[in-house]
């Protein structure tokens, strides 16, 4: 038998609080490798007065979807602040993944309404900060996506072990399911109410029948055709154009958790 996996907690954020960062926010994504749909973060702040985050917390890939739901009231009194932001597909087609999910986590921290000091990502990756070529030469894009973010520490398995990101990314996980739940409704064919925009085999095949619809991400190979067998696992979630582009104006709405 595999051993459990540990209990997040705030160890992390407690050292970095007390090497002098006054709120430490833990941030999470969701939806990255999905065909259809937003790109998603969650945000949870949190300072040397927050206490032991609720029983059950932990990385939302270790839980059920029901389990999940059931954290929600009490995640949503614990911390400083707590929110969402997404990147819808256009701007994921428009920007590349990498500056949509900056995009997402910027418009995340903005709904927060607290100072943030720190950000504690998951993993070992800062997507968060704009590279600095960016703040250089790309002076027409909106300041939500180039204006300056807190400082950025990443660490392996945060989601795992440490309490505000796996709050994160649970709160992530549930707002980004009701809302491809929601636009399953106008999109039936899918099946998003159950595969929540990623490459299922329903998912696959509708879109072999049917195409794309307006909230699938048209930049990547999506598998529209019929390919040989052989290619079908190649043709699905591949971006065919850079991860990152400079020359685009985001544009949607933060939503708070």
């Amino acid at each position: 038998m595999s051993p459990a996996a540990p209990r997040p907690d705030l160890r992390m954020e407690r050292a970095l609080l007390r090497a002098g960062a006054r709120v430490v926010v833990g941030m999470d994504e969701v939806g990255r490798g999905a065909l259809a749909g937003p790109v998603s973060v969650g945000a949870v702040a949190v300072d040397l007065t927050t206490r032991t985050c609720p029983q059950g917390v932990a990385d939302s890939k270790l839980l059920s979807a029901s389990a999940r739901e059931r954290l929600l009231p009490s995640l949503g009194r614990w911390g400083l602040a707590r929110a969402v932001g997404h990147a819808e597909p256009e701007e994921i087609d428009r920007l590349g993944i990498i500056a949509a999910l900056r995009l997402a986590g910027r418009r995340a921290l903005a709904a927060l309404e607290v100072p943030v000091d720190l950000v504690l990502l998951d993993g070992s990756h800062d997507w968060l900060t704009a590279p600095a070529e960016l703040d250089l030469f790309a002076t027409d894009v909106p300041s939500e996506d180039v204006g300056t973010a807190p400082a950025v520490r990443t660490r392996v398995k945060a989601d795992q072990r440490c309490a505000s990101v796996a709050a994160a990314s649970v709160l992530a996980k549930c707002h980004r399911d009701a809302l491809m739940v929601q636009m399953a409704r106008a999109h039936p064919a899918y099946g998003w109410q159950e595969n929540k925009g990623y490459g299922s085999a329903e998912h696959v095949e509708a879109l072999r029948r049917h195409g794309p619809s307006p909230l699938h991400r048209t930049s990547w190979r999506l598998p529209t055709g019929a390919p040989l067998p052989s290619q079908a696992a190649a043709d699905v979630a591949a971006p065919t154009g850079p991860t990152e582009r400079a020359d685009a104006r985001p544009g949607w709405a933060m939503m708070d958790a």
